[in-house]
């Protein structure tokens, strides 16, 4: 029986959709699903210390956020532009995979604005080719050094909140937005489940024994684009790229051949290790881009337990964790979340699956 999308419906209420993060990041509330047994527990997000032993294993999504929303000015007419930055494609060149916004104003030869608050222009984009029916490729007209470059866009950059967060991006979304131990800089949106961890937290994990494994998945849009398909069997992800280390190999390793818990902090780690699963169902050091798309029914490789945030319906991120714990039990969960009013998407709560 194949897989469809209309099986992940299920009503959200608007008011669930977090538009502010926590003022604390670690006293998100926490929802715990046990696998076996089906228990749900509510719980504070700091209160995983509690289910987590000496040995165990925790993988983090790595990646950094960089502020990839851009506002400037067509040429001419001066009409304003909204430019997202999903990926560079050539560094020398400067040439950047871009969403525009309204795509139907912009040409290619177009040249594009972008100004500082006294209106002193900073930054001058060429458009270069219509790529999609709303993505565009841009040349940034800059004669400096990669590293004036990358800091004249992390100025007039914005952090580059989802749509669903309905209000402009501020100040505190440069640090919220961002783990704290984001160190690779190259994603769009930020691995969400990882936002609940302080470095208080970090350090009373660290303490109790746990190793962490760092793996890096760049976050696309694509983690996000609606899916179109009623089949999921036909749905394709977009590539995003991905490096798991030879580092994260050994410690996932040995917890996995000691029985120890093996958690993947997020979706996108999740993406990562079964995108590096050896031939003997152990973990191995792998790069590149991964299109892998996970959904009911999957046979899961390396973790045996879960860390994620309360996502969208239809979306390929609640698909995925109705894989790893069970259709069924993780659609009660979900109700539960909207009865007892949990935070949902970047900025909300948190589950665990054990």
């Amino acid at each position: 029986m194949r897989t469809k999308l209309s099986q992940f419906k299920f009503d959200l209420p608007e008011k669930l959709i977090a538009q502010y993060p926590m003022e604390q990041r670690d006293e998100s509330r926490l929802m715990v699903v046990h696998k076996d047994s089906g228990k749900i527990e509510h719980k504070q997000f700091k209160d995983i210390l509690g289910y987590f032993e000496e040995d165990d294993c925790m993988i983090f999504n790595n990646t950094k956020v960089f502020p990839a929303r851009l506002f400037g000015r067509k040429e001419k007419t001066g009409a304003k532009i909204e430019v997202f930055l999903l990926r560079e494609l050539n560094n020398e060149s400067r040439l950047w995979d871009v969403l525009v916004d309204p795509a139907r104003k912009i040409r290619v030869g177009n040249k594009l604005y972008f100004s500082d608050a006294e209106d002193n222009d900073i930054l001058i984009a060429e458009v270069v080719d219509n790529t999609t029916s709303r993505g565009r490729t841009i040349r940034f007209l800059y004669d400096g050094t990669d590293d004036e470059f990358q800091k004249e866009l992390n100025y007039l950059g914005n952090t580059p909140l989802p749509k669903y967060i309905d209000r402009p991006a501020e100040a505190l979304d440069r640090e919220r937005y961002q783990t704290v131990y984001a160190t690779n800089i190259g994603a769009v949106a930020a691995p969400t489940a990882g936002l609940h961890f302080s470095r208080e937290l970090m350090k009373r994990l660290e303490i109790k024994g746990i190793d962490f494994a760092n793996i890096t998945l760049h976050v696309g849009l694509g983690t996000f684009r609606n899916i179109e398909v009623e089949d999921l069997s036909k749905h394709k992800m977009d590539a995003e790229y991905f490096k798991i280390p030879p580092s994260a190999v050994t410690a996932v390793n040995k917890a996995m051949k000691n029985k120890k818990k093996v958690c993947s902090v997020g979706t996108t780690s999740m993406r990562s290790i079964e995108s590096g699963v050896s031939a003997l169902t152990t973990l191995k050091a792998a790069e590149g881009w991964t299109n892998k798309f996970i959904y009911p029914p999957y046979e899961f490789s390396i973790a045996n337990s879960m860390i994620t945030n309360f996502h969208l319906p239809k979306s390929s991120l609640v698909i995925m964790v109705c894989a790893f714990g069970g259709y069924d039990l993780i659609m009660e969960a979900y109700q539960t979340a909207i009865k007892e009013k949990y935070r949902f998407f970047s900025y909300g709560d948190a589950m665990m699956i054990i």
